[in-house]
């Protein structure tokens, strides 16, 4: 059985209905940012969520440093060596 390789990769997706002003409002933000609907759409669940009082995931607390550090062990998250004598 072939099946195409891209299926396991594709995300799943949110359909949903807006009103008139919704729409205006959703392009006139495209236009403001130059982002995507599904950009504007992340932005805004996120958004939500932190109103709410949601925990910042580990990315947001990490902030700025993000991708800045060229050096250093590759498999820090998943090798438990690296933790040998830490907290002695």
């Amino acid at each position: 059985m072939n099946r195409c390789a891209t299926l396991c990769f594709v995300k799943p997706y949110v359909h949903a209905r807006v009103g008139k002003e919704d729409r205006a409002l959703l392009d006139s933000l495209k236009h403001a940012t130059g982002q995507s609907e599904s950009d504007l759409v992340r932005r805004g669940l996120r958004l939500v969520a932190k109103e709410l009082g949601g925990r910042p995931s580990a990315r947001e607390l990490a902030g700025p440093s993000v991708g800045k550090f060229d050096r250093g062990p590759r498999d820090l998250s998943t090798n438990r060596t690296h933790l040998d004598g830490f907290g002695e």
